[in-house]
């Protein structure tokens, strides 16, 4: 689904979102953040990540701060930022 994201440092982007439930954290594609300049902020802790293949992903260190608005519905929220492929943000249910 197609989203419309504000970010801290006032970049407003359409980005491929998908609603993952088994998703524990919200999170957003590394490559975007790098590319789009989003600001981030560390974490004061890490934690790790593992894909739905059980394989291991990353730790967490860094996070986003977005406003998020799909279909009129607007929420803020922190999305930790990882290696997502394909898609620009999976939306967890932190």
């Amino acid at each position: 689904m197609q989203a419309n994201v504000k970010t801290k440092n006032s970049k407003n982007l359409k980005v491929k979102a998908l609603v993952d439930s088994r998703c524990t954290h919200t999170e957003i594609d590394k490559q975007l953040v790098k590319e789009k300049r989003i600001q981030t902020k560390p974490i004061n802790f890490s934690f790790k990540v593992f894909n739905t293949d059980r394989t291991k992903n990353r730790e967490m260190t860094r996070v986003v701060l977005l406003e998020i608005e799909i279909n009129r519905y607007k929420e803020q929220l922190e999305a930790v930022v990882t290696d997502l492929n394909e898609t620009d943000i999976f939306l967890g249910h932190d």
